[in-house]
């Protein structure tokens, strides 16, 4: 859900990175869950492996609207330099008044507008912080749950394979081949052939 409420904001914020990295984890987390209802631990340690992937992301995402290391939140970075689209947040955040001041005095921008944005309670880099350092939050638990339930199950096929639940040739068909060589044995000395060579010692 958390994941959706992010999909809805950037695809509203034109954000083409974080809509492609959304999409990936939506996926990877219904098939992780799918791993869980069916027992297939393999999707699982995909998930967990994807929610380290996941939290490297969001680091980034962080240091991107902090520009820490050089990096820049006015730069077009997450839209592919496609479009000059910032957050959503960025016009929208709570108490944001956008206004638009016709540029018609300027020579060839007289179709254009400026658009301002005042009065913000928060400014929309830390409304996208919180969002990424929620998603972190969510995937390190994520990420040891995940852990918890593939060493369950492991546990689970270990205890059931000790007793030859998940072994193709269990123990018991080990004893098939004397049990079959008695069977043999005993045939020929109770066939016919073998009771006329019985009469021809007795005689």
């Amino acid at each position: 859900l958390a994941a959706l409420e992010r999909q809805v904001f950037d695809f509203l914020g034109y954000q083409w990175a974080p809509i492609l990295a959304n999409f990936l984890h939506i996926i990877i987390v219904i098939l992780g869950l799918f791993g869980t209802i069916q027992y297939r631990p393999r999707y699982i340690v995909v998930y967990a492996i994807w929610t380290a992937i996941w939290v490297t992301w969001n680091i980034f995402i962080i240091c991107f609207y902090l520009e820490v290391g050089g990096l820049s939140k006015d730069s077009e970075l997450l839209t592919f330099n496609i479009s000059r689209h910032q957050s959503w947040w960025s016009e929208n955040g709570p108490g944001c008044v956008r206004k638009e001041a016709s540029m018609s005095g300027i020579k060839g921008l007289d179709s254009h507008s400026y658009i301002s944005v005042i009065g913000c309670a928060l400014e929309y880099r830390y409304i996208e912080v919180m969002h990424s350092s929620f998603q972190i939050l969510i995937a390190l638990v994520g990420f040891v749950y995940a852990c918890y339930v593939v060493s369950v199950f492991t546990e689970e096929e270990d205890s059931f394979d000790f007793i030859g639940g998940f072994d193709p040739f269990p123990l018991y068909h080990v004893n098939e081949k004397p049990t079959n060589l008695l069977f043999k044995q005993t045939y020929l000395l109770i066939s016919p052939a073998g009771f006329s060579g019985t009469e021809g010692m007795s005689k």
